[in-house]
């Protein structure tokens, strides 16, 4: 009997800040229509100090999971490249904040934005083969950039989390396993040289980012030929997206398989076929791994053309690189089992920085990587720890002791 594996729940965790591309654009002297109409991007999501990929995937996976949900997790897999030690893996903070039992097989996942990806076909397999005896997986991707300050690329950066339940329920989303195409090669586009810089060259990484789409789907159709009209095979494509616009240059790549290559034809297949995927990607900028999953939440919140049963091409690609192009199908009940999400109110209770108060953020923020012993100034940005997390119960980041790492509760 084939099992069906999937999405069963999933939440995003979009920090509380938010800074305004209108508002850094005025401050940097760049042109705002090239952000929002080419980049494709409105806001970026930002952590204060007081908050870390930790604290990032204990608050997405929390609000998710009933009482039920957490005794029946059996393997928890957090993926990132914003690890906060070189040697204790995220999982085990997940473990302890969610509340999970101690039977939990638990590890941290790296391969820049390709992690997520690697993570949920790793958790669905385990499911499928039997091993799982009824168990969930426990996915998260959680990361955040690094200060960027007045360097080209700082409108594309973001921050956060998002939480994925993977079961043999696939409410939100059926991954169709074994459909998939990979594509691999070693390339150094972008680094995290240390846990301080986060750096490397833009161009090298959009063209192996057109090169992996490129023989990711070729091996995908190797596998599944009658899926050669893309455009019949598949209702919507979601594409990894370190800024919105990347989703048109992606389509714009694929529709040249098809012999589509007008302009007027690639922006209306597009408006088609993805951009619904980018309402929420818009408001938060690039989330790393986790963006392929908020365009999922974006497809189910705006589209109303997408039904139980459609069936989405999804590319997922990792600087360095590895890449998967891989299908799945919308669950029965996905708006129902999305809307508990709130997302839209998550974004919408962030507060909006200054660029000015955004610049003393950042500075804070890089301060404290790597101290011995640190505080964290929750006074930064006036009270808005009393309004927005005391007492709210969200884990928050307070500061290291002799290099150990200090969390509680608000």
């Amino acid at each position: 009997m084939t099992v069906r594996v999937g999405i069963e729940k999933l939440r995003v965790y979009p920090g509380s800040l938010v800074l305004a591309m209108s508002d850094l654009c005025a401050a940097r002297g760049h042109d705002i229509a090239n952000i929002r109409d080419t980049m494709m991007v409105d806001e970026r999501s930002l952590n204060v100090p007081w908050e870390d990929p930790v604290t990032m995937a204990v608050n997405a996976a929390n609000p998710m999971l009933s009482k039920d949900d957490r005794a029946r997790i059996g393997l928890v897999i957090v993926a990132s490249e914003s690890g906060v030690d070189q040697e204790k893996p995220i999982s085990t903070w997940v473990q302890r904040y969610v509340d999970l039992p101690s039977r939990v097989r638990n590890f941290e996942v790296k391969h820049a934005c390709y992690g997520a990806t690697a993570a949920i076909q790793l958790a669905a397999s385990w499911i499928a083969s039997g091993a799982a005896q009824g168990q969930a997986a426990l996915v998260i991707n959680t990361d955040e950039s690094r200060k960027h300050l007045n360097a080209p690329w700082e409108f594309v950066l973001g921050a956060g989390a998002t939480a994925l339940l993977i079961s043999d329920n696939p409410a939100v989303l059926e991954i169709e396993l074994g459909e998939s195409g990979i594509y691999t090669y070693e390339v150094s586009d972008l680094t995290r040289p240390t846990s301080r810089v986060e750096t490397g060259n833009s161009e090298t990484s959009l063209l192996s980012y057109l090169e992996a789409l490129d023989g990711a789907l070729d091996d995908f159709l190797a596998r599944r030929p009658e899926a050669a009209n893309l455009d019949a095979y598949f209702k919507r494509q979601i594409y990894h997206l370190p800024f919105g616009g990347m989703g048109y240059l992606a389509h714009k790549a694929v529709l040249r398989r098809l012999g589509i290559s007008g302009k007027g034809d690639a922006w209306d297949s597009f408006i088609r076929k993805t951009q619904p995927s980018l309402h929420f990607v818009r408001r938060m900028g690039g989330t790393y791994g986790s963006s392929i999953f908020i365009a999922l939440m974006g497809l189910i919140a705006t589209d109303d053309k997408l039904h139980p049963g459609d069936r989405i091409g999804f590319f997922s690609y990792g600087s360095g690189c590895c890449a998967e192009f891989w299908s799945g199908q919308i669950g029965a009940s996905a708006r129902t089992a999305a809307e508990p999400a709130e997302l839209r109110r998550l974004l919408d209770a962030r507060r909006r920085l200054s660029v000015d108060e955004y610049e003393a953020v950042e500075v804070a923020r890089d301060a404290a990587i790597d101290q011995c012993t640190r505080g964290i100034d929750q006074n930064i940005l006036g009270d808005w720890y009393d309004v927005h997390y005391k007492g709210k119960g969200l884990l928050i980041f307070s500061g290291v002791q002799e290099y150990y790492r200090q969390y509680a509760w608000s």
